[in-house]
């Protein structure tokens, strides 16, 4: 397939036929049977584990979370250990996996985990949902892969391979849940969701899908229509580039952090390891982040938590 060009519109493609969607589940399952990625969350059925784990891929890339497992797992090994540690310690254990208030969103859980729940991450859609920091995608993930229920979870990876196999042209979030909904085979839910984030994460990937090597290749919507319009790009769902890392506001903010790591600071000290002269665009950040729980203020001084 050649290089993926940007679709211009949104639609609800007809559904196809649910014994078409179950060929295509068992088509994916079977890949997976032999081709999944050794990733270590999946050595697990313990839910505040898998809870951890889905938090951090959240915006970070596989790889780079599985080299910090072991880690996260060891010092968050419960959520009523998580509490105890303190917001400011998870923010510290989550140096280097990037975009922090999602430390902030997965203390917050396990607080809520052990005074609504007794420490016991709850089994429900809803309750799991009600969690703080916990949306649809986390809860249905945590379904699957702690309870091996036979719901469909969808990311951007699922997204992407829904748009160009399975329909062919962009669709809404809750039209393409539904079409890998009716593609899960029965009693291999964990299985089988499994499977198609590695199709999408390694096989129909955002730049230069390896459609050769895709289960799907026979029957991949996109591919037997000939467009050239990349229907995964107009896609609901899936990730969008952001924009220039150096010099942003998003490095500002990460260097912030990153120094009070190391201890508390005071704002002279943060302004200048954010390497911006404009003293009022600190200050912006330093409140933001106060006010998103990162940081706090101690008369002078800033802290973690």
């Amino acid at each position: 397939m050649s290089s993926p060009q940007r679709a211009v519109s949104l639609t609800t493609p007809e559904l196809p036929r649910k014994a078409v969607l179950q060929a295509v589940g068992r088509t994916i399952d079977e890949w997976g049977s032999r081709n999944l990625r050794a990733l270590p969350w999946r050595d697990t059925r313990d839910p505040w584990h898998i809870l951890v784990a889905e938090v951090a891929l959240q915006q970070t890339q596989a790889p780079r979370v599985a080299e910090r497992y072991a880690s996260l797992t060891s010092a968050l090994s419960s959520p009523t250990a998580t509490v105890e540690l303190g917001k400011g310690g998870v923010i510290a254990l989550w140096s280097g996996l990037g975009y922090n208030a999602r430390a902030v969103r997965l203390h917050a859980a396990a607080e809520a985990i052990v005074e609504r729940f007794s420490g016991v991450v709850p089994s429900s859609n809803d309750d799991l949902r009600s969690l703080p920091g916990i949306g649809p995608y986390t809860a249905a993930a945590i379904e699957a892969f702690a309870f091996e229920r036979d719901v469909a979870v969808y990311d951007t990876n699922v997204a992407r391979v829904m748009a160009r196999a399975v329909l062919g042209a962009p669709t809404t979030a809750t039209h393409g849940w539904q079409v890998v909904s009716a593609m899960v085979p029965a009693g291999s839910g964990w299985s089988f969701n499994q499977a198609i984030i590695d199709v999408g994460a390694t096989l129909c990937t955002a730049r230069n899908p390896q459609c050769d090597a895709c289960p799907l290749r026979r029957r991949c919507a996109w591919k037997r229509s000939g467009a050239l319009i990349d229907p995964a790009l107009s896609t609901a769902g899936t990730s969008r580039p952001q924009g220039r890392f150096e010099g942003s506001a998003r490095q500002a903010r990460g260097r912030v952090v990153e120094r009070l790591r190391q201890g508390s600071a005071t704002f002279r000290q943060l302004h200048d390891v954010t390497g911006w002269e404009d003293e009022a665009k600190v200050r912006a950040i330093v409140v933001a982040l106060i006010d998103e729980g990162l940081i706090t203020r101690h008369a002078a001084n800033y802290s973690l938590g």
